[in-house]
This record gives C-alpha cells, sequence and structure tokens, in this order.
C-alpha cells in the first residue's frame, strides 16, 4: 500500500456508566489508504465507535497514540481545522437517513447548504452542483427530488441523498456506517456501485463498516474484524473464507447455508481469552 490517508495507533474509546468504565474500543491499529477497507463485527464490537472517534463525534473519552490524516494531528488539531476536515474532507455515511437530514428543509438545499459551507460558491452555483450530484448518485429526475422533503423520499433514495451530501465537497475519505443495512439488495447493490465508483474515480479511501462478512468481502479490499473492542484478525478480502482466528471462524460458520439443509444454525462459542490479547493489528 502507497502512503496512507489514514493512520491510526492504539485508539481506545470508554465511556463513563452508572456500573462503571465501559471499554468501547480497546487499543485498535490500522491504516487506510486509497482502498476499501471493511470492518466487521457484532453489534458492540466497537466499529461505529471507531469511526466516530476519528472524527471527533463520539461521546467517549477518547486516548491513542497517533491519528494522523494525511499529515494532521487530528487528537490535537483545533477545533477549526476540524470544522474544515469534517464534510469537506473526511465524511461519514451515517446508517438512517431518516436521523440524519433536517425534515422541514429541502433536500436539494441541504446538499446544497453541505457545499456551500466548504466553498464560495453562490447559492445558484451550489444548486447546480447539487443537482450534478443527484444524478452521480443515479436519481432520477433530480430537479423534481431536489423539491421535496425528507419524508416524500424512499429509503433508498434518502440514503442516496445521503451520500451526495457527504460527496459534494470531494472528501479523501468516506467513513459509511452500515450504509445499506436497511436497504433491500436492489437498492444495496446500486449503494455499493456508487461507492465503488467514487473509490476508483475519484482515488478516495473508504471505511466500510458493516456485520455482513459475505458482503464486505465481496466488495472490500481488506477486513479488519473487531470483537470486543478489538481488532482479531487482519486479511484480505478475497481470503475471508481462509481466516484462522476462532472468532471469525465462528462468524462464518453461523451464517446460512441456502443451498444445504441446516436443521439448527451454529451459535457462536466465545472465548474468555480472546480478550486477553492485544488481538491483531496491522
Amino acid at each position: 500500500m502507497a502512503k496512507p490517508l489514514l493512520s491510526v495507533e492504539n485508539l481506545s474509546v470508554s465511556f463513563d456508566t452508572p456500573k462503571g468504565v465501559v471499554e468501547a474500543v480497546r487499543g485498535i491499529s490500522f491504516e487506510v489508504g486509497q482502498e476499501r477497507l471493511g470492518i466487521v463485527g457484532e453489534s458492540g464490537s466497537g466499529k461505529s465507535q471507531t469511526g466516530r472517534a476519528i472524527l471527533g463525534v463520539t461521546p467517549g473519552r477518547v486516548s491513542a497514540d497517533r491519528i494522523e490524516f494525511d499529515g494532521i494531528d487530528l487528537r490535537n488539531a483545533p477545533a477549526r481545522v476540524m470544522r474544515d476536515i469534517r464534510g469537506q474532507r473526511i465524511s461519514m455515511i451515517m446508517q438512517d437517513p431518516r436521523y440524519s437530514l433536517n425534515p422541514v428543509m429541502a433536500v436539494g438545499w441541504q446538499i446544497a447548504e453541505a457545499y456551500r459551507v466548504h466553498t464560495d460558491a453562490s447559492k445558484r452555483e451550489a444548486k447546480q452542483r447539487t443537482l450534478d450530484m443527484l444524478a452521480t448518485v443515479r436519481i432520477r429526475e433530480p430537479e423534481k427530488v431536489f423539491d421535496l422533503y425528507p419524508h416524500q423520499v424512499s429509503g433508498g433514495m434518502g440514503q442516496r441523498i445521503m451520500i451526495a451530501m457527504m460527496l459534494i465537497p470531494g472528501p479523501d475519505l468516506i467513513i459509511a456506517d452500515e450504509p445499506t443495512s436497511a436497504l433491500d439488495v436492489t437498492v444495496q447493490l446500486q449503494v455499493l456501485a456508487i461507492l465503488d465508483d467514487m473509490v476508483r474515480d475519484r482515488g478516495m479511501g473508504l471505511i466500510f463498516i458493516s456485520h455482513d462478512l459475505h458482503l464486505v468481502s465481496s466488495f472490500c479490499d481488506r477486513i479488519l474484524v473487531m470483537y470486543g473492542g478489538q481488532i482479531m484478525e487482519v486479511l484480505e478480502a478475497d481470503a475471508l473464507e481462509k481466516a484462522e482466528h476462532p472468532y471469525t471462524r465462528g462468524l462464518l460458520n453461523c451464517l446460512p447455508d441456502l443451498d444445504h439443509r441446516q436443521d439448527v444454525l451454529p451459535v457462536l462459542e466465545r472465548d474468555a481469552n480472546w480478550l486477553l490479547t492485544n488481538g491483531a493489528s496491522e
């Protein structure tokens, strides 16, 4: 891999709760270049908190030896610098657009606003740029969709609108947190094709967070497997079936097999010793 866009060393995220400190992420390290990096694991494994910690938008307590993006130390960057980086250079696509879009503002103007925040574009220029971006994410009749409100669009269209909003400033790195989990298979493939085009054609980096192993193995270049806030295994996506860690093997064994009859679906048996070691960092 060429010089990475993002380098993370010994990242931890913890939360203070009435029952004590909860460690959501425990000292993980990895790098991301102009590639599609998948992060997989069960709910609560620390995937989303990893992405939020990079952008500094988690309510948890973050510590790290290094979080460096294109030579910028994100741990100590001033608030002004972080505001410029968020959205303009690093964008995060959330899981459900219903909770990310302003319900009382037309979706087109929301996208245009995201563009104007990071540029000196006029209102007219921002609108035209938005229409072009809506077409890029394969939305038909962008002029009509521009004036719709979030409740007037489908889940799949809402997700593509969110992608357009995150991509319009031309970021270098995209963090996509379960961007297709609420979509049907056809729309899911369309969204993945859009993200793939962005990585290939624009030279972006992509962190793709998901719980779907088959999806990640078919779409990403590399995979980080997380459990209990740690990285259990790092492997090439096309080598997922050859995974060696018992946790990864357990996840694969629990997947339904439509080609063979299964009277009982296997259950993942966890080993407390997995978290006694440092997992697998790059």
